[in-house]
């Protein structure tokens, strides 16, 4: 195999051949996205088509003006003027996405359209390839590669850090037992908050942002309010062995936003009333640790016994167990995570005046984005079995695919807020990206010389940063990067926690050497 460096890219079509001297044998050629060169294959045959015929349809299946007859060596962006064109847009910064359906999974373009032949052996000049456009966020994140604020004032390793949904405050938890709440604007403490009495092992807000959770090495979980610094009502003591898990109730489906999901060690669920600080109900049914839990559509909990649980939390009872793994499962994420964490929230840091306009401008985002999603919320779970599964949970027991690749245990997988992709990251030093709706195995990206424990993607979907034992953090351009963009320096040892603004400003990252550094572009 050779290579052909830039100057001898001008005028070569995907698929066909070299012209001339050049290309004597008439080889075939494939692009790659990692090199930025076209890669001469020997023995490949040159029968792919230089057209293809294409008829553009939106999320709902309407299409788009007729059947077009498109050059397979248009690019994502050629695609998008061609978008544009055809909706006579006015604004024609409005990016887009494009997916072609396969068995029943969506296939994305990410580079060019000849990608697809890969997927679709049996496409000719006779076929007419359905392509679904679908718009990517407007705004765009710039990339952090500066650390603006060094945070000091733990006293011991720092196990959590989160934004609001609203991304105005930071918040941060830890094995020095206290709860932090930072001024993001600032960068100064605003509340320190003494309460638990052993290791604060997770956190999570409330999706309209005023109020905050933690939970301890001791079971007891504690609501706080982040204006005021001050815990709500008592220290709960929710679990007879350590919390592992907290999960509020998406603000879309509740306008009070007071229930919460615990897991503990002790093998058990509750759902609980935050404001009246009762149990509600008491999931059981898992026979070791539960190690997750997600509130979406229903509650899913993920546990050492090897299942995952789907719980219907109003009537208490278990409505599916889906198996598969052949260990532990240590970490689970939703196609709707995003939508469900920031609730009414965007970019434009927008308030409300009311209880019920947030509750609608939660619900009308919601509602967009389950369209854009062809209605169905996806779950994939990570184990110490080195592998990841794909499930459509409210549909069936049985994964839509195993995903392989991993050579040691999984730490944490994130979709992107977009659900167009979703990240793993693991003890074996890599982060690899999948495809949100197919679990197609996108890259790896490879830099990290220790485990990597945590990754964050931005709020628009194109960039990815993630947290590492070997004490620094490291930013991706997602899908096209696989060496990282930039390495974020200055912690003095593991990075073990990990956050990216909802507004898209800042990158936080909390470490064993006990400080907080916030990163900005």
């Amino acid at each position: 195999m050779t290579e052909l460096s830039d100057d001898k890219k001008g005028g070569i079509a995907w698929g066909g051949s070299l012209v001339g001297s050049e290309n004597p044998n008439n080889l075939g050629y494939r692009y790659s996205t990692a090199t930025k060169r076209y890669r001469v294959v020997e023995d490949t045959p040159t029968s792919l088509p230089s057209n293809l015929q294409i008829q553009f349809q939106n999320r709902e299946g309407k299409e788009l003006a007729g059947i077009l007859d498109v050059p397979t060596n248009s690019s994502v962006d050629d695609l998008n003027a061609l978008v544009h064109a055809l909706l006579e847009a006015d604004d024609k910064r409005i990016p887009y996405a494009f997916y072609a359906k396969i068995n029943g999974d969506d296939v994305g373009v990410t580079d060019i359209l000849s990608e697809l032949f890969e997927h679709f052996p049996d496409l000719s000049t006779e076929s007419v390839l359905q392509l679904t456009y679908q718009p990517r966020a407007v705004f765009r994140v710039r990339p952090v590669t500066r650390c603006s604020d060094t945070l000091p004032g733990h006293t011991e390793a720092i196990l959590h850090v989160s934004y609001a949904p609203h991304g105005r405050l930071l918040a941060s938890g830890g094995g020095d037992t206290m709860v932090r709440f930072w001024d993001i604007l600032t960068a100064t403490p605003k509340f320190t908050c003494a309460g638990h009495k052993n290791h604060v092992l997770c956190t999570a807000w409330s999706p309209n942002g005023e109020r905050f959770v933690s939970g301890d090495r001791n079971g007891v979980w504690i609501l706080w309010d982040p204006s005021k610094g001050v815990a709500i009502g008592k220290h709960v003591k929710a679990h007879k062995q350590w919390i592992t898990g907290l999960a509020w109730e998406p603000l879309h489906a509740n306008s009070k936003c007071e229930r919460l999901a615990t897991s503990s060690k002790d093998g058990t669920l509750k759902v609980w009333n935050v404001r009246t600080q009762s149990c509600l109900v008491t999931l059981s049914g898992h026979t070791d640790s539960v190690e997750a839990v997600k509130w979406g559509e229903s509650v899913y909990s993920a546990s050492r016994d090897r299942t995952i649980k789907v719980w219907n939390p109003d009537r208490g009872i278990l409505v599916r167990t889906l198996t598969g793994h052949g260990h532990r499962i240590n970490t689970l994420a939703l196609s709707s995570d995003y939508v469900n964490r920031v609730g009414p929230f965007d970019h434009k840091n927008t308030k409300f005046e009311s209880e019920e306009a947030a509750f609608k401008a939660a619900k009308e985002k919601y509602e967009e984005f389950k369209r854009n999603q062809g209605g169905v919320e996806r779950l994939v779970s990570g184990s110490d079995d080195f592998t990841l599964f794909l499930w459509h949970p409210q549909e069936s027991k049985q994964p839509i695919k195993r995903l392989t690749g991993h050579q040691q245990a999984v730490n944490q997988i994130v979709f992107s807020p977009d659900a167009r992709y979703f990240a793993s990251a693991s003890f074996d030093k890599k982060v690899k990206i999948w495809n949100g709706f197919s679990g197609d195995f996108i890259s790896t990206l490879t830099g990290h010389v220790g485990a990597v424990y945590q990754v964050a993607w931005s709020a628009d979907s194109r960039y990815l940063v993630s947290a590492s034992k070997d004490s620094t953090a490291k930013l991706w351009e997602v899908p096209s990067g696989k060496r990282a963009k930039g390495t974020l320096p200055g912690h003095f040892d593991e990075v073990y926690a990990l956050d990216w603004s909802p507004t898209g400003g800042s990158v936080a990252t909390g470490s064993k050497d006990r400080t907080i550094k916030i990163w900005k572009h």
